[in-house]
């Protein structure tokens, strides 16, 4: 088991990193919109931008290992690679996913649920290769 974990270290960290970073965009979302009275979506927009900086810092120095002083041009092709997952493969899956899934009775609810899971497992796998090969690179 150890060997196990040693082996997959890295995508462990990277696990743990998502898992705060989520729950960081919802605990900021939840503060700024119930506490603070923000909309909604102006909420989100703070929360999202707190956590993809966050997301950043986070995967260099902890996940990743990363020591390489260029920051701003990392942070440049993160941000590429982030908003390539959300905005063209998260639609994508969301859609494909929808289509195959579309002659089974569901309740809508959670054929959304299946939609985005499947979306996001496909984003994070994105990232993790991504990050890994352009922008935390040894």
């Amino acid at each position: 088991m150890e060997k196990l974990i040693k082996k997959h270290a890295e995508k462990i960290r990277f696990g743990l990193v998502g898992a705060i970073n989520t729950a960081l965009d919802f605990g900021v979302l939840l503060l700024l919109v119930k506490i603070f009275k923000f909309s909604t979506i102006g909420g989100n927009y703070i929360s999202t931008s707190i956590a993809l900086i966050f997301s950043f810092f986070a995967n260099k120095k902890f996940t990743f290992k990363n020591n390489n002083k260029t920051q701003a041009r990392q942070f440049i092709v993160f941000l590429a690679i982030t908003l390539v997952g959300l905005w063209i493969l998260q639609p994508l899956v969301i859609g494909g996913v929808e289509f195959m899934i579309s002659g089974i009775a569901l309740n809508s609810s959670v054929e959304l649920l299946i939609e985005k899971l499947f979306a996001t497992l496909v984003s994070l796998i994105w990232n993790y290769l991504m990050y890994r090969k352009f922008v935390f690179k040894d």
